[in-house]
């Protein structure tokens, strides 16, 4: 593969996708979305606004309604959706590119994890669209009981910036699978590739309403929140939207599902595989620049190897290659926007008032775009801001510790709960240590393995419900029980 900085991509849609029309804004309004690389503009892009909402709600609900999607025989549904997959896969180099571009994430990447990942996943999901079954239940009496699982509607889908074509995909899999028909709002920061997978999505002859895409801002969403004729949100954000979500949500109880964020402690034993836990350290953290919600952003390393591991990752993070996104040699791209670069400057600001020791890093890299070095902290203890609150960039704190007992209680001591990691050769420990953590996914001696099949979410304030798996399933389903008499 070519090494050559790769051209930017054609911007086919900027308008919404709404009953399968492209759709000009109700108020006409219209927003920008940058480039992070170099802050320029990319494209004007349709702002929406309640009116827009109501009628890509209207859209869903008929399609809904006339069983257009939701009686369609399941296995012509995971037809049409192994049939998107298809055109995902055959216009790869051009969902990475335009991935890279929006969001400002390595094209390295989006090759190599994110358009696959989302690809396997809606495969994975078109597998289980025929797989939905109830169960016979034997009840007292002269009576046949059974269950079936039926779609829970039309669902509003409201995802992150971080990885906005897998945050799609990881919505639209398990929806499409179970019936339901969708209204998405991707981040108004990367609007460009959701918008093309609905262009692919019609294409591959889903029918008008299944998808609909309204792209706007926060009050957007809101509305969707608001409006009676969505049955479920599924959120993936920060913690404090999802709370606002809750109280307008109340309204009209709707279903709620959150994938939100977390301050995972990752956590490596001296008797671990120093060179691997390392580089699982270091991916674990610098990933997509930091900007994961299951980021190793806490580094607890055993005292007796904390001085040679932190030799170790301060060499591995002063070797990342930032530049353009689209350079394939580039291994650390720039934050997705200006916000979120001056929010993770701030923290290193915090960490240095508070007593930390920045050890590479901490500053802008370059003049201009929004890029941060690889930003490491020594001596930070468990009440820093750094060691305390998601940052969601390119900010390490390692903190070592004594033994087990200290480790189990230091790694929960946070209102986060999404993920967590051990590295060690001792399975018993590996084992106590994974059962005694609060989070919904533990690795062991490895950090970020991602699949279809295997459920993620997060306990306490790191969210409810689960993507992805079979579990993820029951987010789109109502379980309805029939009882019939036999006598």
């Amino acid at each position: 593969m070519s090494t050559a900085i790769v051209a930017a991509p054609k911007i086919r849609q900027t308008n919404m996708f709404i009953g399968g029309k492209w759709q000009e804004s109700r108020g006409g309004k219209r927003f920008p979305t940058l480039n992070p690389v170099n802050e320029t503009v990319i494209a004007e892009i349709a702002q929406g606004n309640e009116a827009d909402v109501d009628a890509a709600v209207k859209a869903a609900r008929a399609a809904f309604e006339t069983g257009l999607w939701s009686k369609m025989d399941a296995r012509d549904r995971g037809r049409l959706m192994n049939k998107l997959a298809d055109l995902m896969e055959a216009n790869l180099e051009e969902l990475a590119a335009l991935e890279s571009l929006d969001n400002g994430k390595p094209i390295r990447d989006a090759r190599a994890a994110d358009l696959p990942l989302a690809i396997d996943c809606l495969r994975y999901y078109a597998g289980w669209a025929d797989k939905l079954t109830g169960d016979v239940i034997p009840i007292r009496g002269n009576y046949f009981c059974y269950t079936r699982r039926e779609p829970v509607g039309v669902v509003g889908q409201i995802i992150p910036w971080n990885f906005p074509i897998l945050m799609a995909a990881w919505k639209w899999g398990p929806a499409l699978a179970s019936g339901c028909t969708i209204v998405m709002k991707p981040a108004e920061q990367t609007p460009l590739t959701c918008l093309r997978l609905a262009e692919l999505a019609q294409e591959a002859g889903f029918p008008d309403g299944v998808i609909n895409v309204v792209t706007g801002y926060g009050e957007t969403g809101a509305a969707m929140v608001r409006h009676p004729g969505i049955d479920k949100i599924a959120f993936t954000g920060h913690y404090e939207t999802a709370q606002k979500i809750m109280v307008d949500a109340a309204k009209t109880l709707k279903r709620l599902t959150f994938e939100l964020g977390g301050k995972s402690p990752n956590i490596v034993f001296a008797d671990a595989d120093l060179d691997a836990a390392v580089a699982g350290a270091e991916f674990g953290l610098f990933f997509n620049q930091g900007q994961c919600c299951c980021a190793g952003s806490r580094l607890f390393v055993e005292q007796s190897i904390h001085d040679e591991f932190v030799s170790k990752v301060v060499d591995r993070a002063k070797s990342r290659q930032l530049g353009d996104s689209l350079d394939p040699n580039t291994t650390q791209g720039p934050q997705v926007d200006a916000d979120q670069f001056n929010k993770i400057l701030s923290y290193i600001d915090k960490g240095k008032a508070e007593g930390a020791k920045c050890l590479t890093g901490g500053s802008r890299f370059g003049n201009k775009g929004f890029f941060i070095e690889p930003t490491i902290f020594t001596e930070v203890n468990d009440e820093m801001s750094i060691a305390r609150d998601e940052i969601f960039g390119p900010v390490m704190s390692i903190l070592p510790f004594k033994n087990t007992d200290d480790i189990i209680a230091r790694a929960n001591n946070t209102y986060y709960g999404l993920a967590a990691a051990v590295w060690t050769r001792d399975v018993q420990k590996a084992h106590r240590v994974a059962a005694s953590v609060r989070a919904g996914t533990i690795w062991v001696n490895c950090y970020d393995v991602f699949d279809a099949a295997a459920p993620f979410g997060g306990f306490k304030m790191s969210g409810s419900g689960r993507e992805l798996g079979e579990a993820a399933l029951a987010n789109y389903t109502e379980l309805k029980t029939v009882t019939m008499s036999l006598g």
